[in-house]
């Protein structure tokens, strides 16, 4: 019957539990909770990412009646900081359009939280810390384990992710066959993450990949190789993954205005070659960053995927009282 709710009565009182878990967890830290807003006149411009856009008919007063629903919180909390707020997260809804299935749903839950003077090695361990609090309702453990990505694909594919050429990460995929259409480097490597890597991860262990390729940066600062064993140059940022369920994405912050802009502009511009919708750079984020992002580093969890690992589910419609097909 359409109108029962997906989810358990158990599950949904789980996730009860896991917010209050989370709540106190911050607040023994003082980590304030803050609200901000859902609807924004920018967008999201990874170009892997589909934000939802929305028509305002009331008065703006010759602001954009397009608004476009967030895809995560990052921009307005960063705000915050710039303004002087301090330590913050948000626990909270966020969009994404194109994602429903078994694993995703366009409407989920997002906790995103920021730490002052922290780099993403000190955040990924909090992380952590936080999904064993999380695990332990549900009477789990998981040890957690370190490693770079660089080293993780020498050991485990035979791999330099810095040196080997599209061949070799092709051939590194095995009997797996994608149509190489339109792919770049970048897509085989992470094709070899989704596809290789992430099913052979160990089901009790929580797995931080640090310090991925430099042009993998995304919000993240860059360290150049000088003084490295190997002198490549690594975006400082990390993904915590339990088993092979990825729960987690962290960054040692990029405070640079001028260079957050040319990624921004980067990035639509592969929207644009792609033909994809083109939404508007966040002009208030990049003043933020211009008066002055404090050294931080910050994360976003999916907490519908922790529910899921939780209850031992592979659908996200089992965490949710209602999902898409039913909303």
């Amino acid at each position: 019957m359409s109108w029962q709710p997906t989810a358990s009565f158990d599950a949904l009182r789980l996730r009860a539990r896991l917010n209050a878990t989370i709540r106190g967890f911050f607040a023994e830290r003082g980590v304030t909770e803050v609200e901000t807003p859902a609807m924004s006149v920018a967008g999201n411009t990874d170009p892997n990412i589909a934000s939802f856009a929305l028509e305002f008919s009331g008065r703006t007063d010759g602001a954009p009646r397009t608004r476009w629903l967030r895809t995560s919180p990052e921009f307005p909390l960063k705000r915050l900081l710039a303004a002087g707020f301090g330590d913050c997260y948000e626990l909270g809804r966020v969009f994404r359009d194109g994602e429903a299935g078994g694993r995703h749903n366009p409407e989920f839950t997002m906790l995103e939280w920021y730490r002052l003077g922290w780099d993403h090695r000190r955040l990924a361990a909090e992380t952590a810390e936080l999904v064993q609090a999380a695990l332990a309702l549900v009477g789990r453990g998981a040890r957690l384990q370190t490693i770079g990505y660089h080293e993780l694909y020498r050991q485990r594919l035979g791999v330099d992710p810095a040196t080997a050429d599209e061949a070799a990460l092709r051939a590194a995929l095995g009997d797996v066959e994608i149509d190489p259409c339109g792919l770049g480097r970048d897509d085989w490597l992470d094709l070899l993450m989704t596809h290789r890597l992430q099913p052979s991860f160990d089901a009790g262990t929580l797995l931080a990949v640090i310090d991925y390729p430099a042009s993998q940066c995304a919000l993240a600062r860059i360290r150049d190789g000088r003084g490295s064993a190997d002198g490549v140059a690594v975006a400082e940022r990390f993904e915590l993954y339990l088993g092979p369920l990825e729960l987690a994405n962290g960054y040692h912050e990029l405070a640079d205005s001028d260079e957050q802009r040319r990624r921004f502009q980067r990035d639509q511009a592969v929207r644009t070659a792609r033909g994809q919708t083109v939404a508007p750079i966040d002009e208030r984020l990049l003043d933020a960053l211009a008066s002055g992002l404090p050294p931080c580093a910050g994360v976003a969890l999916g907490v519908d995927r922790l529910l899921m690992a939780m209850v031992g589910t592979g659908r996200i419609a089992d965490v949710l009282a209602f999902d898409f097909a039913r909303a």
